[in-house]
Formats: C-alpha cells, sequence, structure tokens
C-alpha cells in the first residue's frame, strides 16, 4: 500500500474518522440514491469500517504516553547487554530463532520461517542516526545473504538515511514500537 493512499492515511489515524466516512457515505446514498441502489451505496462504505476496525485495534494495542514514557525511561537506564538480552528475548517469544552476530554492522540474526532478517542496534542512545550505520547494516546483510534488515534507533534519524533505507529495504523501528514490542513479549519486564 502506498504511504499517501487514502487508506494508509486512515490506518494511520484516529479510528472514527474511518468510521465517521462510512457513515457520511451511508447517509449520502440514502439520501441521494434511488431506492433501489440505497444499499449498494451503503455498502461502498464498508472498506471504511474495516479500515475503522483495524485502525482501533492497532490503536487499543499501542501502549500509552505514559507507558511508552515508563519503557523508554526503562530502556534508557538499561546497558547495551541487557538491552541486547531484551531484544533477543522479544525476538525469541516471537517464535524468531535469534542467532547473535559478532559482524560488523549487524548485531543478531532472525530465522523465521525459512527467512532470515539481520538487527542492528549498535547506536541505540545516539540522539540523531545518519546513513552510516545503515551502510554498514547493508553491507552485513549482502555478506550474509539474508532476506531483510531491521535498524533499531532510539532517536531521530536523518532524512538521507531514511531515503537510504527505503531504497535498501532497510525496515526502520523507532522508540515506540521498540517499547511495543518488548512490552507485549514481556521482554522489558524480565530484563
Amino acid at each position: 500500500m502506498a504511504p499517501n493512499s487514502l487508506f494508509a492515511i486512515l490506518l494511520r489515524s484516529p479510528w472514527w474518522a474511518s468510521l465517521g466516512i462510512a457513515v457520511a457515505l451511508a447517509l449520502l446514498a440514502r439520501l441521494l440514491l434511488p431506492e433501489r441502489f440505497v444499499m449498494a451505496g451503503v455498502l461502498g462504505g464498508f472498506p471504511f469500517v474495516v479500515v475503522a476496525a483495524v485502525a482501533a485495534w492497532k490503536q487499543a494495542r499501542a501502549p500509552s504516553t505514559a507507558q511508552l514514557t515508563q519503557a523508554l525511561e526503562r530502556m534508557n537506564a538499561m546497558g547495551a547487554r541487557d538491552l541486547g538480552a531484551a531484544i533477543e528475548a522479544a525476538f525469541g517469544r516471537q517464535g524468531h530463532e535469534v542467532r547473535k552476530l559478532n559482524t560488523p554492522g549487524a548485531d543478531l540474526e532472525l530465522q523465521k520461517a525459512g527467512r532470515s532478517t539481520l538487527v542492528s542496534w549498535r547506536r541505540w542512545k545516539a540522539a540523531n542516526t545518519g546513513i552510516e550505520p545503515l551502510r554498514e547494516l547493508h553491507a552485513a546483510q549482502q555478506r550474509q545473504e539474508a532476506g531483510a534488515c531491521l535498524y533499531i534507533a532510539g532517536g531521530e534519524i536523518s532524512d538521507k538515511a531514511k531515503g537510504f533505507a527505503k531504497e535498501n529495504n532497510i525496515r526502520l523501528m523507532d522508540v515506540a514500537e521498540l517499547a511495543q514490542l518488548l512490552s507485549s513479549t514481556g521482554a522489558l519486564s524480565k530484563a
């Protein structure tokens, strides 16, 4: 799905926005269409109901601001070894086979369903992430012949780095997503 398509935007918006569009379409269908076409018009809003349900589900699972702040404080207080252990445990609990790497550019290799993903968080506490760690991860991906890459960043990622990640299919994980991963798998409370 294109990141700026209507449904992609609605998935990032509050769930009630999609539901509002569905209701508006139903009302317009009732008011403007002949009686025999009203049901078809009402059903035209069904995709917006589905988007509202998906957005509500995602928003209900997302950590609250307080939980995110608490998780971030806990992660920032962790040393590199403890954070690494929590990340390993989280991916392990998601069903990945986790292998530590001692290679430039990547910290872990995840295996699941025959797919290999390299993960890096080496510069976790950097306020800004530039393009260099992503280049290192991409080079490691080529050396290891991995199918995917994931870079975990604790701070801002430069626009140039985001562009490089997009060009090279490197998935970026921000603090909120990491906090959700660690909280939902219980890895943060165990570390």
